[in-house]
């Protein structure tokens, strides 16, 4: 850590990692180009999703409505994006934050990147089509 000591408190704060992640995401190698073929020219939409999807998991402030999953279920991604993934996660919030909330934000992104990977290869090795 350099000497960061503010934690996640505020949308403003949510949008300086959801900013700072995807900029990183979209220059990465194995992810990037993922990310840009799915999203395409909605980048702007996009990001006010994942503001409101974790100013919900971390502030506790209901401003998501959805499913997170379902736009995940066909891509073509496995561990080694997911980890990527993660990487960049981690090392964003470290840059930024540092406090009870970046550890949940860090915590919870794991367990969400097992729960979503295992839903992927589930539904890749079965063939069906997850509810929406």
């Amino acid at each position: 850590m350099s000497g960061i000591t503010k934690d996640i408190t505020t949308r403003e704060d949510i949008q300086v990692l959801v900013d700072a992640f995807y900029t990183k995401v979209r220059r990465h190698p194995e992810i990037g180009p993922i990310f840009d073929a799915v999203i395409g020219d909605r980048w702007p939409q996009h990001l006010e999703k994942m503001y409101a999807f974790w100013e919900t998991v971390l502030l506790e402030r209901h401003t998501y409505f959805g499913s997170p999953f379902p736009p995940h279920a066909k891509l073509p991604v496995d561990q080694l994006h997911f980890d990527a993934w993660l990487d960049l996660w981690r090392e964003t919030i470290d840059a930024h934050f540092q406090g009870t909330v970046a550890a949940e934000a860090k915590w919870r992104a794991g367990k969400m990147a097992a729960m979503f990977l295992s839903k992927i290869r589930y539904y890749r090795d079965s063939g069906k089509t997850p509810l929406i």
